[in-house]
């Protein structure tokens, strides 16, 4: 037996440490006295040492189970350097290692020299693996990063479930699981697959009072990045983005704007990304643009920010990658760029993956959008999802509590919820309540007769987001309540059967308007509008404006063109709030090219420089994003294959895109100034007389180069493709 004197003693002979954190002697004293254990804490707690310790005290060798490469060597340099001349003490074993290291390994586990080996659950399936161990001595298992386990966990890896039986064919031994994030449903689900019911759960609070959290309207998103990194000069940050050529492309944009920053993802090979990580944790950089496969383990104590350009899938996702700000405890700034047109993405990401993986992939989506649409506490949002209540109403240190939007009372409308759901004999999800309310008849409600109850539509002054919000006010509230068992089905607690009896005033937030990228009408307005926020109020200078339009409207008629065609609206209005005298100038507008701004400028910088003159007009030191000469290789080879005349079809191949993501950046090139020759592939493809009409549309008819539009207006017998190559090509012969 070890005593707790014995304990606290090695932890300072071995980590110098004089007290321990929040429940880690208790986490510690369990496992050594031979008892399985589950171990919730959050980033930064100090997870590691309750199983690196006890693997220093107990005799044998502890089978740590981790499922990072990187993770792995950066704990086993740690040890190794907690525990001087002892090389041996602790190992990998993963497929970066060669024979003679693997040897190595093998000889000092034999001999009794390896306290810890951390090993993939890739590694540990293997049959000369499973043999080895067979031979040793184990003093527990350690499963870390257990939430792998979980389908409903942020980053499930199938061979995690398979863990139980490969422990039961080496040799029994205690095991404790430890995870940062877990739902009550994961961690119900890590205890059940372990096979180890009698666990003792130890749980740390979720709450990290240094980290302030933020969500942005994702406009410019690039060019407020780099506004806020240059505002905080010297502090290490990490940015989090979905696909790896983003990262690349930030990485990028961020080096030529004076920005000390590298990529890191999957696709790098090994030794760039363990380069590129140290560069990171030596701080010969100062932000690492990263997939989410950054950062598990990595134990830089000073991030000072983290920054997600796209919103992460899940809560547990974001939790734990905001949780890489701030773990020495001081400053650490999370910020969240959101559109709804990225969830779109994601959802379509899904398509394809079984429907049991889409269903989960969707609800813990939307979990992610309430959180980011709540006017609410985003503190007490994050703590409910993890099953933690926060007392206060205002945690001082989130963009809702700074700065909070109007509220209302709902406790009327929480009421029509809960008798809507206590009206109905099964239980359904959020969504299906939401449309039931707001009165949408798709094919589930019509399927199960929604649309003949009383309450179909008894909401419908509101939409189902609205609807939606108040629900999860309702969880939140604890009036309502998500079976764990059947994920994501709705029911009415105690607490809110009393709620509806007997209703009390609930406070809630009028919704955050964000752009949902799905009418581009709706897009350029908001772009408009944020154009005017820019400006300082009001819609820049309104004389200006005024004198903007009617010279575009001079200039369209001696031309014959649309209007539109000459510069939209929302460049006009950056016109006058940012008085642009050069090509450079005017090409920052928005929807300016570099062919729009050379082609029409001339007479519209004039007009702007004598305005400025005569009204003796300081104009604005406006910040400007330099940014890539092409925005990123993908462009210089898309425009050299259509000059090629390559068939799209093949280009879009040979980059591994859809062809709607093929015909996305070709827009962008065009819309950027670029004119190109499709005339090759449309020729080809296309009925010469559609292809009239549709050019026609867009020079006599069209009201402003909106797709939508268009599709609105010809009508069902044009396909979308059609439209939108046709419009790239009235947008290269006559706009640019």
């Amino acid at each position: 037996m070890i005593d707790s004197q014995a304990i606290r003693a090695k932890m300072k002979e071995f980590f110098g440490y004089d007290t321990f954190k929040g429940e880690q002697e208790e986490v510690i004293r369990h496992l050594v006295d031979g008892g399985n254990a589950f171990v919730l804490m959050p980033t930064g707690g100090g997870k590691s040492l309750c199983y690196q310790l006890p693997a220093l005290l107990m005799p044998g060798t502890a089978i740590v189970i981790s499922p990072l490469i990187a993770l792995m060597k950066n704990q086993v340099d740690a040890i190794r350097g907690f525990v001087s001349g002892n090389e041996g003490i602790a190992h990998f074993l993963n497929s970066s290692l060669n024979k003679a290291q693997i040897a190595a390994v093998r000889e000092d586990l034999l001999s009794g020299v390896t306290k810890l080996l951390y090993v993939a659950p890739e590694s540990l399936t293997k049959e000369e693996n499973i043999a080895l161990l067979k031979e040793i001595r184990i003093s527990f298992y350690a499963v870390d990063e257990a939430h792998c386990i979980s389908e409903w966990g942020h980053d499930f890896r199938p061979e995690y479930r398979r863990i139980r039986a490969i422990v039961d064919e080496i040799g029994k031994a205690p095991i404790i699981a430890l995870t940062a994030t877990a739902t009550p449903k994961v961690q119900s689900d890590i205890l059940k697959n372990l096979g180890m019911p009698d666990a003792k759960v130890f749980k740390s609070s979720f709450n990290r009072p240094n980290l302030y959290y933020e969500v942005r309207d994702k406009v410019e998103p690039e060019k407020d990045i780099i506004k806020f990194i240059r505002q905080n000069p010297g502090k290490s940050g990490i940015i989090y983005c979905l696909s790896r050529k983003k990262v690349e492309e930030m990485a990028q944009l961020l080096s030529i704007n004076g920005i000390k920053a590298l990529p890191y993802h999957a696709g790098l090979d090994a030794k760039t990304r363990a380069d590129n990580q140290d560069a990171f944790l030596m701080e010969s950089v100062q932000v690492i643009v990263a997939t989410i496969a950054f950062g598990m383990g990595i134990d830089k104590p000073d991030v000072r920010f983290v920054i997600h350009y796209d919103i992460p899938k899940s809560i547990e996702g974001y939790y734990q990658e905001t949780g890489r700000a701030g773990r020495d405890g001081k400053e650490g700034r999370c910020i969240t760029y959101y559109s709804y047109k990225d969830i779109q993405k994601l959802e379509k990401f899904m398509q394809g993956k079984p429907v049991a993986e889409q269903e989960i992939g969707r609800q813990l989506l939307m979990e992610t959008v309430a959180y980011a649409e709540s006017g609410d506490c985003r503190r007490k949002l994050l703590l409910n999802y993890f099953g933690e209540d926060y007392p206060l109403d205002n945690c001082g240190s989130c963009d809702n509590c700074v700065t909070p939007k109007p509220r209302f009372d709902g406790s009327s409308h929480l009421v029509l919820v809960i008798k809507l759901i206590r009206a109905l004999p099964e239980h359904f999800k959020l969504e299906h309540l939401a449309a039931i309310l707001a009165g949408k008849a798709g094919a589930m409600i019509k399927s199960y007769k929604h649309d003949k109850l009383s309450f179909f539509g008894a909401g419908k002054e509101h939409d189902e987001k609205f609807w939606c919000m108040v629900i999860h006010q309702g969880l939140i509230l604890h009036l309502l309540e998500k079976e764990i068992e059947s994920y994501g089905l709705i029911n009415v607690t105690e607490k809110g059967k009393a709620f509806a009896q007997d209703p009390y005033p609930v406070s809630m937030t009028e919704d955050r308007v964000f752009s949902d990228g799905t009418d581009e009408e709706e897009d350029e307005e908001a772009a408009a509008a944020h154009a005017a926020m820019r400006g300082g109020g009001g819609a820049g200078d309104p004389v200006l404006l005024s004198m903007l339009k009617d010279l575009r409207k001079s200039v369209a008629r001696r031309l014959k063109l649309q209007p539109w065609v000459i510069f939209s609206d929302p460049s006009l209005d950056d016109m006058s709030i940012m008085y642009p005298l050069t090509v450079d100038e005017l090409k920052n507008c928005q929807g300016v090219g570099e062919g729009k701004a050379k082609k029409y400028g001339a007479e519209f910088m004039e007009l702007i420089r004598k305005y400025v003159e005569e009204n003796d007009i300081t104009r604005p030191d406006d910040f400007v994003v330099k940014t890539m000469a092409t925005r990123s290789q993908n462009k210089i080879y898309i425009i050299q294959c259509i000059d090629r005349r390559m068939d799209l079809e093949d280009i879009a191949a040979s980059k591994d895109l859809e062809m709607d993501e093929l015909l996305s950046e070709i827009e962008n090139i065009v819309e950027f100034g670029t004119r190109l020759n499709l005339d090759y592939y449309i020729k080809s493809h296309f009925d010469e007389d559609v292809v009239q009409e549709i050019y026609d549309y867009f020079h006599d008819e069209a009201q402003s180069d909106s797709v939508a539009d268009a599709i609105r207006e010809l009508g069902p017998d044009y396909e979308e493709i059609e439209i939108r190559l046709v419009r790239l090509k009235f947008l290269s012969e006559v706009a640019n």
